[in-house]
């Protein structure tokens, strides 16, 4: 999620800025009408068109105010999704480390297991004798058959 919330925000509050001065030329702009020291018809539709003036610009800085509360609302969402999104990537490179851990424990445990069920080759030359016949004189030749197993 992008977007630098400083920067929004700022520009929120140079809305509302903007609308308090609105509304202060707003009542500077009725001040003034109401100072006029000229009568008449002229002088009342001066001050009836300046009311109106008033009524409109008061209108824009509503409308100021309203912009300002949408960037700030914005503001805050996209905080709380930078927060959002720097909680699930927390997380996930937790369980990515924890699993990645595992799998290196279980690769380092197959080893071991691979190791642990190679058999000794002196199991395999053991277990592939045939022996002579008990009390044959071919036993005295079984020393040479089974190198390593007399030592």
């Amino acid at each position: 999620m992008y977007g630098d919330t400083g920067v929004i925000r700022h520009l929120a509050q140079q809305m509302a800025d903007q609308a308090t001065e609105i509304r202060l030329d707003a009542e500077e702009l009725v001040r003034a009408a109401d100072t006029v020291t000229w009568e008449g018809t002229a002088a009342q539709a001066m001050r009836e068109r300046m009311a109106g003036r008033a009524v409109a610009l008061r209108g824009t800085a509503d409308q100021h105010d309203d912009a300002a509360q949408a960037l700030r609302d914005h503001a805050d969402r996209v905080d709380q999704l930078k927060e959002l999104i720097a909680d699930i990537a927390e997380k996930v490179s937790s369980l990515v480390e924890g699993a990645r851990s595992r799998l290196a424990a279980l690769a380092d445990k197959a080893i071991d297991l691979a190791t642990w069920v190679t058999p000794d080759p002196i199991d395999r030359l053991l277990a592939s004798f045939s022996p002579p016949p008990i009390g044959h004189k071919d036993w005295l030749d079984v020393p040479d058959q089974l190198p390593g197993v007399f030592r």
